[in-house]
């Protein structure tokens, strides 16, 4: 008979990551498309590749520099998002 077995600690980690995920795509809700967009394409969110900023602008049809701007003004706003809660 298969036992399946869970560790405490590693239980406790999964739940705490999808809490902090949650918390995340709560606070993405504030940017606009374009915000959500990049931010999701750079850092690989919800399963996504990560992608240069390169590689997301020539996707986009725009320069890297505005890619890199709207990466900083997103960044930005969440922070600011989280700091307004805390």
């Amino acid at each position: 008979m298969d036992v399946l077995s869970t560790d405490a600690e590693a239980v406790a980690e999964l739940v705490a990551k999808n809490l902090d995920c949650e918390q995340l795509w709560r606070k993405l809700k504030h940017l606009t498309p374009q915000e959500r967009n990049v931010l999701v394409l750079r850092y690989g969110l919800r399963g996504k590749k990560r992608r240069t900023q390169k590689e997301i602008a020539k996707n986009m049809g725009i320069s890297r520099s505005y890619v890199s701007r709207i990466e900083k003004r997103a960044i930005d706003r969440l922070s600011e998002q989280f700091l307004a809660e805390a």
